[in-house]
């Protein structure tokens, strides 16, 4: 459907455009940080979690379109939710970056404009872009207990 392909890009270059939450935070805020030598992508997620809920979120980095809008994506995805929320966004989000969506059994989880980079698994190379920041934000979550 070219105009569904259409808005999907106009949202990832939006975002790219105006990145939200893009940013640091301070202590007692975690971070991980996340390379992809490949391609040269950089990013550094940051999160404050109170009370078993993603209270601020915040990333910094360098990197392609799809790298930079992904994780301003995902981190408007997650603000503010609940732990195990956060969790099964990453869990479907991942599962829909497979060639082979839905093998391994993620929940199912509406995940609203991220799916825009879902066309992003014909091009296999470029996966590892859109999946960079979500990496990192699992490191971020086994810091952050």
């Amino acid at each position: 459907m070219p105009g569904l392909e259409d808005l999907y890009r106009e949202i990832i270059l939006d975002h790219y455009r105006s990145p939200r939450n893009r940013g640091q935070l301070e202590p007692p805020a975690v971070s991980a940080e996340g390379h992809n030598p490949l391609c040269g992508d950089e990013i550094t997620v940051w999160l404050d979690v109170r009370e078993g809920r993603v209270a601020e979120v915040r990333f910094s980095g360098s990197g392609c379109s799809i790298s930079q809008s992904s994780a301003s994506m995902m981190t408007s995805a997650i603000k503010g939710r609940p732990l195990d929320e956060v969790r099964a966004i990453v869990a479907r989000f991942k599962q829909m970056m497979t060639v082979e969506e839905g093998a391994d059994g993620a929940p199912e989880v509406p995940l609203g404009d991220l799916e825009a980079l879902k066309g992003v698994v014909k091009f296999p190379v470029r996966i590892k872009c859109a999946t960079l920041a979500w990496n990192t934000l699992i490191d971020a979550l086994a810091t952050a207990g």
